[in-house]
């Protein structure tokens, strides 16, 4: 009889840690500037026996199966053996991104119920002073120095931990549940999709396959929970110095600088940090031959910003821009040479953004628009290719279910039958005679006007051709009774002391060039849009909305 396979995500580390013991797991920045910077390097073998004795210690808090815990701890080395530690043990990891809010934080953390809650002293004061978790919340663990709230700290924990065996890390099933990551929260209240060991290690093998990334490879992530696959996929981490929360907002040079530094094959950045790195990098002339693929995920990326990104990287090389959720991902992928070669003069003219074909093990399929539950599937629920519906999706990597929230699960799940299910995505797109699919924007953000209904990508797209323009958003707003397509526009900083009377002549000119948008006479100038916190992409169209209402009243 074969031995049972054991699922648990963290088995990768010390496969790993055998394999390549010496090999560099982690650079993580400390003091110094430039070429002097200094970094903290833990080796797979330390990273393993660093997240071995923090199981030990967990364990002996009471932090073992099944038991949820918070984690609010800033990217860090003990960041990475922590979360390894906690799957090793066989606890749940909430992961809540800290810049969706305190309201919405106070929301998911009532929902998630955890039993313990770890985090740096910051998470701690604020959890005290807003009552976060404090219903469900019995065991306290401070990652740096614990003041007056109880519990232990980290290194408090490790001082008393004689331990120092090789921790037998619990044995998983594909279906045993391993964390709660949430949902930006981009189109209403996060949500925390449920992950099995069987979701992450599907999503490992696929990044595998799509990207081709070895065993060695030298990663640069800028998303700190992309950082977590870097291990499983046998590569080195260099963790760049950045706010996390602000990714539009990082030093180039910075990230150039460790690129450089550490000869980085492999980039993951959300589009607002690919657009500022590019940049820098293509006004300065600058180049970056050790990178064998980019990443960027979290909405569109202009074809512009992958230009110009481009020109810093060797012949041949590509910028991938994957499609997915946090409740699937990834779902498909196309590459920066498709885009500029072919799609992005279709996307310019209304066509949607071309996220390429649904990656190997990943059935996608296209139905009808319905706000409602669909609660069993039906052939009948599929569209003809070239029309836009939703798009759904099943395959391993897809989450079954939220947290506390069996009305969102309702909503999103549409079973098909022998125990599998479809994946309602919230996004609406269509496939193309060569079996592409076209991103067109969120469901919840169509605007029905008469019998026409506007979808915020393809018409969208028509304006940000012009040449003021940074970005737009459409909204739909009520007038006396009735919905008037609104055209929300950000300005590039180049014109924003430009003739708004002219501008918005220009812009009526380019709505009635195009069928799609000659419903459009109204636009708005917005300072800056309200983005997400997590990729600093998402356009928070429910706030434009009613921001539109207030000025148009």
């Amino acid at each position: 009889m074969s031995e049972r396979q054991n699922f648990n995500i963290a088995a990768y580390l010390p496969q790993m840690a055998a394999l390549q013991p010496d090999t560099p797991a982690v650079h993580f920045p400390l003091q110094g500037e430039g070429p002097d910077k200094c970094y903290l390097t833990l080796s797979y073998h330390q990273l393993n026996q660093r997240s071995d004795q923090i199981a030990h210690g967990l364990e002996s808090i009471g932090i073992r199966k099944g038991v949820r815990s918070a984690l609010m701890v800033k990217p860090c080395p003990d960041f990475f053996a922590l979360t390894f530690a906690l799957f090793k043990v066989g606890a749940v990891p909430v992961l809540i991104d800290p810049g969706m809010g305190v309201k919405n934080l106070k929301v998911c953390l009532a929902e998630a119920q955890p039993q313990a809650f770890i985090g740096i002293p910051q998470a701690h004061v604020a959890r005290i002073l807003l009552g976060w978790g404090k219903q469900s919340i019995t065991t306290l663990l401070t990652v740096g120095r614990r003041w007056f709230w109880g519990g232990k700290s980290l290194a408090a924990l490790l001082a008393g931990e004689s331990n120092t065996t090789a921790y037998q890390m619990v044995s998983s099933d594909e279906d045993d549940l391993a964390a709660i990551l949430f949902t930006s929260g981009s189109t209403g209240v996060p949500k925390g999709a449920v992950y099995t060991h069987g979701n992450f290690s599907a999503q490992v093998e696929a990044l595998k396959q799509v990207y081709a990334i070895e065993p060695g490879e030298i990663d640069l992530p800028t998303f700190p929970l992309f950082a977590l696959f870097a291990p499983a996929l046998g590569m080195t981490s260099v963790i760049p110095e950045m706010d996390f929360t602000r990714p539009g907002s990082v030093d180039p040079e910075k990230i150039i600088g460790a690129i450089q530094r550490f000869k980085a094959t492999t980039m993951f950045g959300s589009p607002a940090l690919i657009r500022r790195v590019g940049a820098f990098g293509q006004t300065g002339g600058i180049k970056l031959p050790s990178l064998k693929r980019v990443i960027s995920a979290g909405a569109p990326v202009p074809a512009g910003v992958l230009e110009s990104f481009s020109s810093m990287l060797a012949e041949g090389v590509q910028i991938f821009t994957p499609y997915g959720a946090t409740e699937s991902l990834p779902v498909c992928s196309v590459g920066s040479q498709t885009i500029l070669e072919e799609t992005r003069f279709l996307t310019d003219k209304g066509q949607g953004v071309c996220i390429g074909k649904p990656v190997a093990g990943i059935t996608l399929k296209i139905i009808t628009i319905d706000d409602n539950a669909i609660d069993t599937w039906s052939d009948d629920l599929e569209v003809t290719d070239g029309e836009i519906g939703e798009i759904v999706v099943q395959g391993p990597q897809v989450t079954r279910s939220y947290f506390n929230r069996d009305e969102s699960t309702r909503l999103a799940k549409i079973s098909s039958g022998d125990g599998r299910f479809y994946h309602r995505m919230g996004d609406l797109g269509y496939r193309d005679e060569q079996g592409r699919i076209w991103f067109c924007g969120r469901k919840a953000h169509r605007v029905d006007v008469g019998e026409q209904r506007l979808f915020t990508i393809p018409c969208e797209a028509l304006f940000n051709t012009h040449p003021a323009v940074f970005r737009s958003a459409l909204v739909g707003i009520q007038v006396r009774g009735n919905t008037l397509p609104v055209i929300c526009v950000e300005l590039t900083s180049e014109a924003h002391n430009a003739d708004k009377k002219q501008l918005v002549a220009e812009l009526s000119e380019l709505a009635r060039s195009n069928e799609l948008t000659q419903s459009i006479n109204t636009f708005l100038f917005h300072k800056s849009f309200p983005v997400d916190i997590r990729h600093n992409a998402k356009i928070f169209r429910e706030k434009l909305a009613v921001w539109a209402q207030e000025q148009l009243s």
